[in-house]
């Protein structure tokens, strides 16, 4: 007896003739293999999907996913997070038969450093994206790095380091001797874990290789102070005396990420795009507070250059779509 052909339903037309943005998968958890490691990850595959077609064929992203990770843990070559983003977005492309697919990788990132003072190593957990967008014009490409960091609030110390100056100088301190005090003694003030995230954005004929140990580099210095996950006495001290010694807001952190961005990658050009978010989470307060700066590098060097308020800022959005 013949079997009859089953119909390929996704390929039918829709009722409602509307091309729909993004149509994927979520949630989607394997071992990748980053630079010679083994990593958890969470991935993400979309591709935009036309007024003519009912449904994308979800078993294809699951399928091309499988492939090019089983190439990558099996083979030789040590991929960066985006990189692998990239082989996945354009095989999907393909698959699909779609106009643009987006991939985003989502891994946890160990790295070993040792403690500021006595020197003990301690592991720390970072988070590592790679994502990338495949068009007709070709792919472009993001790696982003999430670290935690510690802040000290520069308007508390403010109030208090004037208090310290009423109550030193009713006790027959000179002025000179007050600053000096202050200077040694860092005044107290109220702190907050920081979380800050970076991504760099490289437009499709970019060449430049981004390394995430730069990145984190310039998310923890945005900060009062790194954080470790195992100290000594003399390690809590000086964490805390540094970031005492360094208060900033939330604001400070974002700008200090872009200024990171700015003077220590001077290879990359006007076009690759910056998002540098950071979140601070209040010890004195209920709620949480954060900020955001995003935009082409262009933009970002122009604005710093002449002090004026740029009055377009590029959103990711706008940036992947461009692709």
């Amino acid at each position: 007896m013949e079997l009859l052909a089953t119909p390929d339903v996704q390929a039918s037309r829709p009722t409602v003739r509307i091309s729909l943005s993004r149509v994927g998968v979520t949630g989607v958890e394997k071992v990748i293999r980053v630079q010679q490691q083994l990593f958890s990850a969470k991935l993400e595959c979309y591709v935009d999907l036309g007024p003519q077609q009912k449904g994308a064929h979800m078993s294809r992203f699951e399928e091309t996913v499988n492939d090019v990770v089983g190439e990558v843990i099996l083979g030789e070559e040590a991929f960066q997070a985006e990189t692998l983003a990239v082989r996945i977005a354009e095989e999907v492309r393909v698959r699909q038969d779609a106009l643009r697919a987006e991939v985003t990788i989502a891994a946890r990132y160990p790295e070993h450093k040792p403690a500021p003072v006595s020197g003990i190593p301690t592991q720390e957990i970072y988070t590592l994206f790679g994502s990338a967008v495949a068009g007709p014009e070709g792919t472009r490409r993001m790696v982003g790095v999430a670290a935690q960091g510690m802040t000290a609030c520069p308007c508390a110390q403010e109030i208090l380091a004037g208090r310290a100056r009423e109550r030193l100088a009713t006790r027959g301190f000179s002025a000179e001797q007050v600053e000096q005090i202050l200077d040694d003694v860092p005044v107290a003030t109220h702190n907050q874990r920081g979380l800050g995230t970076l991504h760099i954005g490289c437009p499709e004929d970019c060449e430049v290789e981004l390394d995430a140990m730069t990145l984190l580099g310039i998310v923890e210095e945005s900060m009062s102070s790194e954080i470790y996950e195992m100290m000594k006495r003399s390690d809590e001290a000086f964490v805390v005396e540094k970031a005492h010694r360094r208060p900033r807001f939330v604001e400070d952190c974002v700008r200090e990420m872009v200024r990171g961005v700015v003077d220590g990658l001077p290879e990359l050009s006007d076009r690759h795009f910056v998002f540098a978010r950071q979140e601070n989470l209040e010890s004195i307060h209920q709620h949480n507070v954060v900020a955001e700066r995003f935009g082409l590098l262009g933009e970002l060097r122009r604005e710093l250059e002449t002090g004026e308020h740029a009055l377009h800022h590029t959103g990711m959005r706008e940036w992947l779509d461009g692709a």
